[in-house]
């Protein structure tokens, strides 16, 4: 799998400040890579005992059979990860609680053509690099793919997120959680992290605000937009009309099918 380099945080001494109540059942944040799965996993984190924390990896298809035992309901415990729909990683995961997070498709082909273009992706696509592709060329390969190198924004989001709609899982898309983050104040934002805590089974403690602050703290994620280094290429802020119209034709029905209009 491409390696992805990053530096550690300080959220486990963060953690530590806090009183934390143990998980009684594992909890699996499930995420289409790309969509702020840093973001939500260092929130949560927040709410766990470290110890309870399976940070050894982010669980994906090609590494599932190693990290089977981040799910065992005897010894409850917070995973993370990008993980197709299929029989085992349906089987695998029954015992957790699910999370799942999303963004919209428009504004996820643009992250993920800039984090391909950055230091700290690293796999077998380095010409992206380069500044041999324009950006249009560049996006365009974000939605279609390359053939044998990296899967197209259908075979991503059919896996990674259509799939899990029709099993149990609790859906969180990228946009309402920053958009919460924005007015943490709020009664919209009370509710939106009540019921996200309570998905993930965890009773939610009178200083849940300050924990959230913490986790969501952008310094804290070395993939957040800011973070990243190295990239030869000044990407839009929204998607063009042209390619949202290949989104469309690549991926037809999915974004109504995600709740986006």
């Amino acid at each position: 799998m491409p390696q992805i380099m990053v530096k550690a945080d300080t959220l486990d001494a963060e953690n530590r400040r806090f009183v934390q109540a143990p998980l009684r059942q594992g909890v699996f944040l499930n995420s289409v890579p790309k969509s702020g799965s840093h973001l939500l996993r260092n929130i949560v984190r927040m709410f766990v005992p470290v110890d309870q924390q399976y940070q050894a990896d982010f669980i994906q298809w090609p590494n599932l059979q190693q990290h089977r035992h981040a799910f065992d309901p005897a010894r409850p415990m917070l995973s993370w990860g990008h993980l197709f729909f299929a029989d085992a990683s349906a089987i695998e995961t029954a015992p957790t609680r699910r999370i799942l997070l999303y963004r919209d498709p428009y504004d996820w082909v643009i992250a993920r053509a800039r984090f391909f273009a950055s230091e700290q992706f690293s796999g077998n696509m380095d010409f992206l690099k380069t500044g041999a592709l324009d950006i249009d060329e560049l996006l365009t390969m974000m939605i279609f793919g390359l053939p044998g190198k990296a899967p197209s924004l259908n075979d991503i989001y059919e896996l990674n997120a259509a799939a899990w709609l029709g099993a149990r899982t609790h859906i969180v898309r990228y946009e309402d959680l920053v958009g919460h983050l924005a007015d943490l104040d709020s009664d919209a934002a009370d509710r939106f992290f009540a019921d996200l805590l309570g998905a993930c089974g965890i009773d939610r403690p009178d200083d849940w605000r300050a924990r959230v602050r913490i986790g969501s703290d952008r310094k804290q994620s070395a993939t957040a937009r800011e973070n990243l280094t190295g990239m030869p290429l000044d990407f839009p802020a929204v998607l063009g009309e042209r390619h949202r119209a290949l989104v469309d034709y690549q991926a037809p029905g999915l974004r109504a099918l995600l709740g986006y209009r």
